[in-house]
């Protein structure tokens, strides 16, 4: 056996041992896959207000705002504090901010569960530490932070667990694929099991996604990785639709990740794996959100995007680009 040869063959062994291994601690995290409820039925569509978002006007952060503790959770720095009305909320500041505050109103709109989120510019946080684990240059002096979002943590609500969008469960959902074409339309890529949480509210079981930042960029990890989300450009020349067999459709997002990324083998497998999750999603199901999404007028739509820091030229060519791919859902 020559010496390439064995190389490759290492290359294999390693990269199925990898997977497997990804594959045992993802089986570990996965721990609901039902009942519950992925959407309910919005009839006022049209007159939602999507500046404000699911919370409205009257759920929005009040300052002062103090700190409580740094939350190692994901890529992004947050940290979670308490506001003037005891209302508790996790911060992320740096790049996801925006497209999070965005894609999470794109959601809600059409009936999908979401949480309620904010942008907020220019406030301080009282109490924070002098150096944070992480997100230390993006505050400035006396706890000066110049853009993030805030998710409010409700009381009573309570996380108990997470799911997947491979479940065999789901594969017949109109709902679930209908959140899959949501995703795809957003260029939301990072669509591992734990961006996805079960709430039990009441007695109601809840399934949302939580995690929406990795949005509006490249349909797939990009390098340069600060392409892959919240990049205008990007979004705007990226394919939505990728091909249609039949009665399925398949999308573009999630998209396998740059070959670079091959360097950190189990994750690139991880994300590979993804990519099946945007493939065979039925025409009907398709069609059906992007006949909902289609009554959405393009002020609305706009909203979400002014709700989100984006300028007025940038959020009206957002605007443009999500109307399109609305339109080609409901040609399906």
């Amino acid at each position: 056996m020559s010496r390439k040869v064995r190389q490759f063959a290492r290359l294999i062994l390693m990269a199925g041992v990898a997977a497997g291994l990804c594959a045992g601690a993802s089986k570990e995290k996965i721990a609901i896959a039902g009942p519950g409820s992925f959407w309910r039925e919005p009839h006022d569509i049209s007159s939602r207000d999507l500046f404000y978002g699911p919370g409205g006007k009257a759920h929005q952060p009040r300052g002062p705002y103090r700190f409580l503790s740094e939350d190692q959770a994901g890529s992004n720095p947050k940290i979670n504090v308490i506001d003037a009305g005891g209302v508790k909320w996790k911060v992320k500041m740096g790049q996801e901010a925006r497209p999070e505050t965005a894609a999470s109103r794109l959601v809600w709109s059409v009936g999908f569960f979401t949480s309620e989120d904010y942008l907020v510019r220019d406030f301080k946080v009282e109490g924070l530490p002098a150096h944070l684990k992480r997100g230390s240059k993006l505050v400035g002096p006396g706890g000066a932070i110049a853009c993030a979002r805030f998710k409010r943590m409700p009381d009573g609500e309570k996380k108990i667990g997470i799911w997947d969008w491979r479940d065999p469960l789901w594969a017949h959902n109109r709902d679930a694929n209908g959140l899959k074409a949501v995703m795809a339309l957003i260029n939301n890529w990072d669509l591992k099991p734990e961006n996805n949480a079960v709430y039990q509210r009441d007695d109601e079981r809840i399934f949302l996604v939580s995690d929406l930042g990795a949005s509006f960029g490249t349909p797939g990890r990009s390098w340069p990785e600060y392409k892959a989300k919240d990049d205008l450009a990007e979004y705007e020349k990226s394919t939505f639709i990728r091909n249609l067999r039949g009665d399925a459709v398949d999308f573009q997002t999630p998209a396998r990740p740059r070959f670079v990324f091959v360097v950190s083998l189990p994750e690139y497998l991880k994300r590979v794996h993804l990519e099946s999750i945007g493939k065979h999603v039925p025409l009907a199901d398709a069609r059906w959100v992007g006949q909902l999404l289609a009554r959405l007028s393009p002020r609305q739509i706009r909203d979400a995007f002014r709700a989100a820091g984006y300028s007025e030229s940038d959020a009206d060519r957002f605007t443009q680009i999500v109307l399109k791919r609305i339109a080609a859902l409901t040609d399906l």
